[in-house]
């Protein structure tokens, strides 16, 4: 079994009628704000082999290849490294993930939810460092230590293309 990819606009040409497997791992609040119907829905956080066959069984045939799809396709290859020895069927990853199907214009169903793990993240990050510049101004210089840490963060974030904060906040009630 290999990895393989497809084009966002090739998977909407493919998905267009056709009953195929598709396991999204984005987190609840995500799948509820744009999804593709039908879909396994298992945050990566919670997907194993077992899961996801108790879930495939009976909906699926196991010589059908599983379509794995995220937000923009990082989680989606995570996804397919946890699994790629452990179920016999091939898995192929939509390059680009939900946003790319968005620019296609996939067949995305959308719902009126919680805002986005991304615009949360920016509203977190925004507001630790405006908060601790006030607080370093009016209450101690220390508070200018968090700005730095956060700056930092974000710079590490962008550079490994993983979010500590983001993992941190898609674990919070809302968002399940």
């Amino acid at each position: 079994m290999t990895d393989k990819a497809i084009a966002a606009t090739d998977f909407v040409r493919l998905h267009d009628g056709q009953n195929l497997c598709l396991l999204d791992v984005r987190t609840p609040a995500e799948i509820r704000n744009d999804t593709l119907i039908p879909h396994i829905a298992i945050p990566l956080d919670q997907l194993d082999a077992k899961t996801f066959i108790a879930q495939h069984e009976g909906l699926y045939s196991a010589d059908q290849p599983v379509y794995v799809i995220c937000q923009s396709g990082k989680r989606a290859q995570l996804a397919c490294e946890k699994l790629r020895k452990l179920i016999p069927e091939e898995l192929i990853v939509v390059e680009g993930g939900m946003n790319a199907i968005r620019q296609a214009q996939g067949l995305t169903q959308t719902v009126n939810t919680p805002i986005s793990i991304e615009r949360q993240v920016r509203l977190a990050a925004g507001s630790l460092v405006f908060l601790s510049v006030l607080a370093g101004y009016f209450v101690h210089p220390i508070w200018f230590a968090l700005t730095g840490s956060v700056g930092i963060g974000l710079i590490y974030a962008a550079v490994s293309d993983s979010c500590a904060m983001g993992m941190l906040i898609s674990k919070a009630p809302w968002n399940r």
